[in-house]
């Protein structure tokens, strides 16, 4: 089985350490490539970086189908572009917000969400009504950290997202965390011992369930919503 995992921001050491956690909890024959593209945002922090960002994800997701991956995995915990990326994928495509959802309701009755930005929250809000999470995930919290401060080495990310998800438990009685953000993969082993609750990681959970569906059988329907899109010519600018 052959998984992409794609990042869709340009941060190479940002998808170093995603396919390196992927790999970590990929089964016994199944090859996980993990890349990003060559151009576009440094990091996804808003709708304008999705925007900026949409095209050249969708331009790995068609890479990807035409090296007959199984599935692929959207490493962006906004999801940008799902429903797009379905359209032109044949195996399954799973973004890491929705996976990671799915699993913290699975392990869980309540759920936080902790990720970087103040200005992520509405747009993962925006996420957890449209998969119906409402009941189960009872806040979105942020560090208040940079995506790209997640990459420096001897920083405080770490320190200020083990202090919100110490918050989360304390006050929205939060059974488990689920990490708003994939360059945060890497923490949540060590961030699970120190406070007690799952931690769970949306690369780790996308790429399981990635195993699952296509271990099942299960590939992305083209009956409707998801149908590949028709063909018709694209203006460009002369």
């Amino acid at each position: 089985m052959r998984i992409a995992v794609i990042n869709p921001n340009t941060t190479a050491s940002m998808t170093d350490k995603i396919g390196a956690c992927a790999r970590l909890v990929a089964s016994p024959g199944t090859e996980i490539i993990a890349r990003n593209p060559a151009s576009g945002p440094a990091s996804i922090e808003g709708h304008y970086d999705e925007a900026m960002a949409t095209p050249h994800l969708l331009a790995e997701v068609a890479r990807a189908e035409a090296e007959g991956v199984d599935a692929i995995v959207v490493a962006c915990f906004d999801d940008p572009a799902i429903g797009a990326c379905r359209e032109i994928a044949t195996g399954p495509v799973l973004g890491i917000c929705e996976a990671g959802m799915h699993a913290a309701s699975m392990i869980s009755a309540r759920f936080s969400v902790v990720t970087t930005l103040p200005r992520s929250i509405p747009i993962i809000e925006d996420l957890a009504r449209r998969y119906g999470m409402e009941h189960h995930c009872r806040r979105v919290r942020a560090a208040d950290i940079p995506v790209l401060a997640l990459e420096e080495p001897g920083g405080n990310a770490r320190a200020r997202v083990r202090a919100e998800i110490e918050r989360a438990i304390a006050e929205d009685g939060a059974e488990a965390i689920l990490l708003g953000c994939a360059g945060m993969t890497d923490l949540t082993a060590e961030l699970s011992r120190e406070t007690g609750v799952p931690v769970i990681d949306g690369v780790v959970a996308a790429v399981k369930m990635a195993e699952a569906l296509v271990g099942a059988g299960l590939a992305t329907s083209k009956a409707g919503a998801y149908a590949s899109p028709r063909p018709k010519s694209h203006a460009t600018a002369g």
